[in-house]
């Protein structure tokens, strides 16, 4: 195995396409106090200036139980994603009351007593029951709801919601992000997140720009109550670029609770994809969040029966008023998103599905915290263990703390840390997500890589000149070989193996997928059928301590597909793992005076997902 010095050599040597770029760490999906439903869940005070303070390594006063709270290794950039709906709104009621100002007399008594309600719910801690209230039916099918689509339902069509609140909150979010931006240092990207929930269907995006106040002050971030289509989000994307300049990207998120409507082969109108459809979903959305808290969409043992480390991060709750038991749909998922792409370029011609992939947390806390050992939870009011135990209620189990993930962080290969060159990275896909550990990867795809080729690292840097990073596509007629480079996290565990997941059509047209082990530690040998056995486990289920004494502080990979066809359209991405190491519950149980955290696993393995490399036949002979 190569040495540690030698891979970061590669990040920095002059002339090679790696000294083009350097390895960047934020969250690009970030709640504050300013979106209704983290208001509505005990975050009262932590605002987007707390946000950007905290992930930039200050100390921050925690929204709940008010101690001070400090992340462990700062951030290199984020953005703060607030609802578009009701940007602001449930705050300024609670904080100043009911604007009765241009309503009559029987509809201001109607109001202000919905006030009084809603602020007497929140003040005794009973506004997640308000947030639930106000969720959609799930007795209804994703595509019929969102056709008489609403938004808040009785308990909040009472009340007034000023246009001038969102604009002010709007105003002061992207005044806020230009205040903490310091290009070179700390990136402060604006955005928001459109909020369609059809059915409880979870269809959001995370919208971004790299544009500053000026720009973004041109425009009310569009919402739900603009339309619940993602067809009518892209075309307004497209509309609002050209008026103002502004630059988007959308990013789909959470798809593993989306009822399969996600990732489907119809628009949510039930409609047939068109080579029109297709080149707006491509062009706006470039990747999609693989993790994060409300679970991994990754894969699912239902569509990936042969891979050992799926079902990992299960999050079995919908989004909706009452539960029903969770069914995972192959739309649901981002490993069969792209396989489904391989398929639908054979009839369309374009591949709607070539995702790159990122992490990011989706907390609400405003505390971009996806550090396993210091997880401040999804809602305010889950920071502390206590609160983090199940809860059943007549309709089902409630989800809870326990049940959330520690997760996600997105790594991004970006030439500077400036906010246009993060999303030039997002553009090309070269980015990729953890599931929280730093775990450094680099992956190049080309032909003919050999041992040579890692003898130096001038050799190292003249070989992965000449391919194409995560995020590209492959031309050329030879089998592709690939370089994978990967360190663990500085303070973090050791890793288990590097794997190559492929997916590829077969000479009938339908998508097939398999894992290739490339790397491990610990002087393993691969069985007969290229599995290999577990790396063990060190964890102290008493103290929830790693002795962190098996695993390898890095490993490098170099790969030819021994499988490769040259007719057959294929991706390739890059799975890392972990060695075990002790999950937040059980953290929080042994805090308690527990053995283990009901229904939730003692350890995990965190892991690492590239963006693919895409090899198409239909590339053969071009360029």
């Amino acid at each position: 195995m190569r040495k540690i010095l030698v891979f970061m050599a590669v990040l920095t040597t002059t002339g090679a396409a790696a000294a083009e770029r350097q390895l960047l760490w934020g969250d690009t999906h970030l709640h504050t106090s300013y979106s209704s439903d983290a208001y509505t869940n005990d975050n009262l005070t932590a605002d987007p200036d707390t946000a950007y303070r905290y992930a930039m390594g200050m100390p921050v006063v925690h929204p709940y139980h008010k101690a001070r709270v400090q992340i462990d290794t700062p951030l290199d950039f984020l953005a703060v994603t607030d609802h578009a709906e009701f940007l602001g709104e449930i705050r300024n009621i609670h904080l100043n009351g009911v604007d009765t100002s241009d309503l009559g007399l029987w509809d201001t008594i109607k109001a202000k007593f919905a006030g009084l309600v809603l602020n007497w719910t929140i003040d005794n801690g009973e506004g997640r029951e308000l947030f639930v209230r106000v969720l959609p039916d799930p007795d209804r099918t994703p595509p019929q709801d969102a056709q008489d689509s609403s938004l808040g339902g009785d308990d909040l069509s009472l009340l007034p919601m000023p246009k001038q609140v969102e604009i002010d909150s709007w105003r002061t979010i992207t005044e806020t992000a230009d205040k903490y931006n310091q290009p070179g240092q700390f990136t402060a990207l604006i955005g928001w997140e459109w909020s369609s929930l059809p059915g409880g269907a979870n269809l959001h995006r995370v919208v971004l720009t790299d544009s500053d106040k000026t720009a973004a002050q041109q425009y009310d971030p569009y919402g739900l109550d603009d339309s619940p289509y993602p067809e009518d989000l892209w075309a307004w994307l497209e509309q609002t670029s050209e008026q103002t300049g502004a630059r988007f990207t959308a990013i789909p998120h959470n798809s593993n609770i989306s009822k399969g409507y996600m990732f489907s082969d119809t628009s949510l109108r039930g409609q047939p994809f068109t080579q029109e459809y297709v080149a707006l979903r491509s062009k706006w959305e470039r990747i999609a969040e693989i993790t994060q808290t409300k679970g991994d969409s990754e894969s699912h043992s239902t569509f990936s029966p042969e891979d050992e480390f799926t079902d990992f991060e299960v999050y079995p709750y919908y989004i909706q008023r009452k539960w029903t038991p969770y069914e995972p749909q192959r739309g649901d998922f981002v490993r069969q998103a792209l396989k489904l792409g391989l398929e639908l370029e054979q009839k369309l011609g374009e591949n709607p599905y070539t995702l790159g992939v990122i992490g990011s947390t989706d907390s609400h806390t405003a505390l971009s915290s996806a550090e396993e050992e210091n997880f401040h939870g999804k809602l305010a009011t889950d920071s502390i263990p206590a609160n983090k135990m199940s809860k059943w209620n007549d309709d089902g189990p409630g989800a809870t703390g326990w049940a959330m993930s520690a997760s996600g962080m997105a790594a991004v290969w970006a030439r500077s840390n400036t906010r246009a060159d993060i999303l030039d990275a997002i553009e090309r896909r070269e980015v990729y997500a953890t599931t929280g550990p730093r775990i450094a990867v680099q992956v190049y795809g080309g032909s003919g890589f050999t041992e040579a080729d890692l003898t130096t690292e001038d050799a190292l840097a003249e070989a992965i000149s000449r391919g194409v990073p995560m995020g590209g596509t492959l031309n050329q007629r030879e089998a592709p070989s690939f370089i994978v480079l990967t360190t663990k996290d500085p303070k973090g565990a050791n890793l288990d193996r590097v794997q190559i997941v492929k997916g590829w059509l077969d000479d009938s047209g339908a998508s097939q997928e398999k894992i290739f082990n490339v790397a491990w530690s610990d002087e393993r040998q691969l069985n007969p059928d290229g599995s290999l056995p577990a790396v063990g486990n060190t964890v102290n289920l008493k103290t929830g301590q790693v002795e962190n004494s098996i695993g390898a502080a890095e490993l490098v990979a170099l790969w030819t597909d021994p499988e490769f066809d040259a007719g057959q359209a294929a991706f390739y991405y890059v799975r890392v793992l972990q060695i075990p190491t002790a999950r937040h519950s059980l953290l929080d149980a042994v805090a308690l005076g527990m053995e283990h955290a009901a229904d939730q696993p003692d350890t995990i393995q965190e892991r690492a997902y590239t963006s693919s490399i895409w090899y198409r036949p239909s590339a053969q002979g071009e360029g």
